[in-house]
């Protein structure tokens, strides 16, 4: 485990985030991951934030809303067939974890583990969150991005941790 500086791999996380990355979470009511494309990093109240989008209709959702934390896994390469499946299977009917051979590790700051896969794991605990008010929002991306009206909630987590695998 190298840990590194989460605001100088901004950038190039922000470049392998087009490919996909696993946010996992665990809470009392259970362990998912799924696949994420959109992500956005900052500075919020003075410290480094990631914050991620989880629509009301997705089991991730469920767990997130009890949870204090969550990772994020950027895979190097190598995982196309996995963050496909993540990305258009749910935790309610499989178990990812078993159908794409991902393993577990303990999270060094947070309760949700990282998976165990070469890549950028960032652990975040959750400051806010705010579900999307559509009335809000521009009416061309409400018209592209949910025709079926399932908004997301947005989660703001702090970076506790910031590190690569090998």
């Amino acid at each position: 485990m190298k840990n590194v500086d989460c605001m100088t791999v901004t950038e190039d996380t922000l470049g392998k985030l087009k490919a996909g990355a696993f946010l996992t979470v665990k809470s009392a009511k259970g362990l998912n991951t799924m696949t994420i494309g959109w992500a956005t990093f900052g500075i919020v109240w003075q410290k480094p934030m990631l914050m991620v989008a989880v629509r009301s209709s997705r089991h991730t959702f469920g767990i997130i809303e009890t949870a204090k934390d969550f990772t994020v896994t950027v895979p190097d390469k190598g995982m196309a067939k996995e963050l496909a499946y993540c990305g258009s299977k749910s935790g309610r009917d499989v178990d990812k974890f078993a159908m794409c051979r991902l393993e577990t590790v303990d999270g060094s700051r947070v309760a949700t583990p990282i998976l165990k896969v070469p890549g950028r794991h960032y652990e975040c605990r959750i400051v806010f969150k705010s579900a999307m008010d559509p009335a809000l929002l521009d009416k061309g991306y409400d018209a592209s991005f949910y025709p079926q009206k399932d908004y997301h909630t947005l989660y703001f987590g702090e970076i506790v941790a910031c590190y690569e695998t090998a």
